[in-house]
């Protein structure tokens, strides 16, 4: 396969990933029970469906510390946008942590010392400011906590894009742990739930089966293809297609201020991608003259 369609196999991996966490947020609102108890309980759902692929593929599940500081991210993302979700909207949850994208260019300079180009930090400004209506929206509707726990799960998110790029790495290694972690977490809140339905049962399904575990897996095959931030702007979808299925369903709105800090930051994200690959292109072609 030429490095071309690597790439493009990548990115659709990584859109179809995306599609399937976009049922995140309908499924976790319609779940009568605590954040922490939804984790956990759709994580032990998903270390089957992963544990069942990796016996499928061969792959034993191997730890270092790189790993295991990706297992790190993918726990906390997987807790704090859990918990955002019950404590803002499903929109300021996913938007707050689709400034992913913003985190793993600030990781990258700090960690890799790949300083930012201009571009980039315009993107970062843009983003920011996005992320300020959030924050205003918040202090007249009460939902501070979640947003900052949100912007927390993005901070998470950008160590999960970077899986890759970490020294001796293995992605779904660290989904593997980091999904034993995130269901021996809330195992505790779980054991104490009494509410249980075939609803219930049925949302937890899609949240283990779909939602984690086979996102997870799409995803860590995409980053095998693609760079940590064209996947983590590819799954832009997301943010768009998740308060979407939350709307229709649970009927929950987002605020005036918010709804254009969203669309601010989705601006700003989709426009730095696409500046992204022209400035790309450009240098490539230079490169060769």
């Amino acid at each position: 396969m030429s490095k071309e369609k690597e790439e493009r196999s990548g990115v659709v991996l990584v859109f179809l990933a995306a599609i399937l966490y976009s049922l995140g947020g309908v499924c976790i609102k319609v779940i009568p029970w605590s954040g922490m108890s939804i984790n956990s309980g759709r994580n032990l759902i998903a270390l089957v469906v992963i544990g069942l692929y990796l016996w499928r593929v061969g792959h034993r599940p191997r730890f270092n510390p790189w790993i295991g500081l990706g297992a790190v991210a993918i726990c906390g993302t997987n807790t704090l946008f859990t918990l955002a979700n019950k404590m803002t909207t499903a929109a300021n949850a996913i938007v707050l942590q689709f400034t992913a994208p913003i985190f793993v260019l600030l990781l990258t300079a700090l960690v890799w010392r790949k300083m930012p180009r201009k571009g980039e930090l315009v993107a970062c400004g843009v983003v920011v400011l996005g992320v300020l209506c959030f924050f205003v929206d918040s202090l007249q509707a009460g939902g501070m906590g979640g947003n900052v726990v949100a912007l927390l799960s993005g901070f998470s998110y950008a160590g999960v894009f970077l899986l890759q790029d970490m020294p001796d790495s293995d992605p779904i290694s660290s989904v593997f742990w980091g999904n034993v972690g995130s269901a021996l977490i809330g195992l505790p809140w779980l054991m104490g739930e009494t509410r249980v339905s075939s609803v219930t049962l049925l949302s937890l399904v899609v949240l283990g089966v779909f939602q984690v575990a086979l996102a997870y897996i799409l995803l860590t095959l995409g980053l095998a293809r693609t760079s940590a931030v064209t996947a983590s702007l590819v799954s832009g979808i997301e943010p768009i297609l998740n308060p979407i299925l939350v709307a229709l369903i649970y009927h929950e709105t987002i605020g005036p201020v918010s709804l254009v800090g969203a669309v601010i930051v989705i601006g700003g994200v989709v426009g730095y991608n696409v500046w992204k690959t022209k400035a790309d292109a450009a240098q490539a072609v230079a490169a060769k003259s």
